[in-house]
């Protein structure tokens, strides 16, 4: 059968994730890689989490565990998450969280809430490849999300207009984005605020590596200044969107998002259609090592990637040719590179592979439109001191016989 006569237009805009097809190059072992944005498994909480998922399943709780539950999530789970956002001065209830399969499924069930076909979503020029795959299914108009040049809300409206759209949404990770490395000052998220306020569409928020910050002074997230301008919650159009993927362990797959009541009443909505609600015992065991060690944990992480950083950005300085440019991350896990006018990331990953054994990411995947051929990004998470130095040695060779 001719499946592909079948498949629903919205299909031809779904790709497979480079990322995703890289990670298959770790069980080779001679690959060093710096593509995949992973956590380092050696850091896992693994003991916390034996302890966690045995006490799930204590005889007293364990049908709860093994049970359907509802779509909101975990109610304790909940509270711990409300009770975090407070620090970080989101003030919000449980009511205002829904737990999600990841970070991921937020940003999905985000598209599908806000875009119908033609619709036109603001996204930063790179931005986090796994959004965009999110989004495109549902068929969007993208335009350059720019909050450190000239452009002005009108200016986006009136881009929409031209092609029969409005804008739903913006799209940012503010703190260390993927793949940039890059954090947004006060004075970008407030213009954000006021774009947004002007268009009247939503903002979301992808804080996958807030937690994550080496140096530098923190700066409030989008939705906490957003509650400062309007005094609630409930009257911002702020959706943050978190995880437990890049500080305790990506594998149980547990992220949530932050929003009004009406949002997060709607993305429920989609939850039940989609796959009722989240694994149980995962939420109860990352509530169980949440409260005992969270912040601990992220402090010895934060310990641990900020000297990875380091050696990768003082190999870099020691090796990289004249002319190619790169971004000193104050956190997270990235580092995103510039390549000589004319180069290709992709070409330069085919030759690595083959004469280098280093893997990275083209940056071309990050770009909306296609472009940022002479881009790549690099992350330092999983890799060891050794391991660095020598693959962006052999990296700087490479660039410099190109």
């Amino acid at each position: 059968m001719q499946f592909d006569q079948i498949f629903a237009s919205r299909n031809t805009r779904m790709k497979a994730s480079e990322i995703r097809e890289l990670l298959k190059l770790l069980d080779q072992p001679d690959i060093i890689s710096f593509a995949g944005g992973i956590p380092d498994p050696a850091l896992f909480p693994a003991d916390e989490f034996a302890e966690a998922f045995k006490h799930a399943l204590a005889p007293e709780r364990q049908a709860m565990a093994l049970q359907y539950s509802v779509s909101e999530g975990y109610l304790p789970l909940r509270e711990w998450i409300a009770g975090e956002m407070a620090k970080i001065g989101v003030a919000c209830s449980a009511d205002n969280v829904l737990i999600t399969s990841g970070s991921q499924q937020a940003l999905d069930y985000l598209g599908k809430l806000f875009l119908s076909p033609g619709d036109t979503a603001l996204v930063g020029w790179p931005t986090y490849l796994g959004a965009l795959a999110a989004f495109n299914a549902y068929e969007p108009r993208y335009d350059r999300l720019s909050l450190n040049g000239n452009r002005t809300a009108e200016s986006y409206a009136e881009g929409a207009a031209e092609a029969g759209s409005a804008v739903k949404f913006a799209y940012l990770s503010p703190d260390f984005a993927n793949p940039t490395g890059d954090t947004l000052g006060r004075a970008g998220r407030l213009r954000l605020l006021n774009i947004a306020d002007t268009l009247d569409c939503a903002i979301i928020e992808d804080a996958a590596y807030q937690s994550l910050r080496y140096d530098g002074e923190p700066v409030p997230p989008v939705l906490a200044l957003e509650i400062e301008q309007k005094g609630s919650i409930e009257d911002c159009r702020t959706v943050y969107c978190g995880t437990f993927s890049k500080t305790l362990a990506p594998g149980v797959r547990i992220g949530w998002a932050v929003a009004a009541k009406p949002v997060i009443a709607q993305m429920v909505l989609l939850k039940q259609a989609a796959d009722l609600h989240t694994s149980s015992i995962n939420q109860i065991a990352v509530h169980g090592v949440a409260e005992a060690c969270f912040g601990e944990h992220v402090e010895k992480l934060r310990a641990v990637y900020q000297r990875r950083r380091d050696v990768m950005l003082a190999a870099m300085a020691e090796h990289m040719p004249e002319g190619v440019e790169w971004t000193r991350p104050e956190g997270g896990m990235f580092i995103w590179v510039t390549l000589l006018d004319g180069m290709s990331g992709a070409d330069l990953l085919a030759r690595s592979l083959e004469t280098e054994r280093v893997a990275f990411v083209p940056g071309q995947a990050f770009f909306a439109d296609g472009s940022g051929q002479n881009t790549i990004r690099l992350s330092f998470s999983n890799s060891n001191h050794a391991a660095i130095k020598e693959g962006i040695a052999r990296l700087g060779r490479l660039l410099g016989s190109a």
